[in-house]
């Protein structure tokens, strides 16, 4: 199951905070380590519900807190359960995208590929695939890769394409 570090709710709507790239202003009077604990803690209580019913728990390289790998693998790291791992949504590293999913990709599981035929909503990347593939190899990575189609053109011609990219990426 997804999950994320949520967000400060600081910027007026979801358009506000694309427009800003993801960055959000912290709560007034409110410190980043506060912030950081907040989630480690709520996790931490989702857990044990989590591995009764055998759901992993997977913190996506988000906005807010996990909006760099850091802060991802800093949560992780606190917690320290096999019950949690790192989700790696590829197109949420919106600079240096690389460098960042190489922090990510030893600690994830599963992947997620971004892809935006027709232009995406709020942005788009044109991310090299082959690339990312190569990196999950080497990592020996064997599990899935999840499609996440996030182009306007329409998905029944959009969604087609991004599985023949991926096929071809991954193979």
């Amino acid at each position: 199951m997804r999950v994320n570090t949520g967000r400060w709710n600081t910027s007026k709507d979801f358009d506000e905070l694309m427009k800003n790239r993801g960055i959000e202003p912290m709560l007034d009077g409110v410190t980043e380590g506060q912030g950081f604990q907040w989630v480690i803690d709520c996790l931490t209580e989702c857990l044990p519900a989590a591995e009764k019913c055998g759901v992993l728990l997977g913190l996506e390289n988000h906005w807010g807190l996990g909006r760099t790998p850091e802060g991802v693998l800093r949560v992780v790291d606190a917690i320290k359960s096999p019950w949690l791992q790192v989700t790696m949504d590829t197109g949420n590293f919106l600079e240096d995208p690389y460098d960042k999913l190489e922090k990510l990709a030893p600690e994830n599981d599963p992947r997620a590929a971004k892809t935006y035929y027709g232009g995406g909503l709020w942005y788009s990347l044109d991310l090299d695939y082959a690339r990312i593939a190569k990196m999950l190899r080497e990592q020996n990575y064997r599990g899935y890769v999840s499609l996440e189609f996030e182009g306007k053109e329409d998905p029944l011609v959009g969604i087609p394409k991004s599985i023949e990219m991926l096929k071809k990426a991954f193979s």
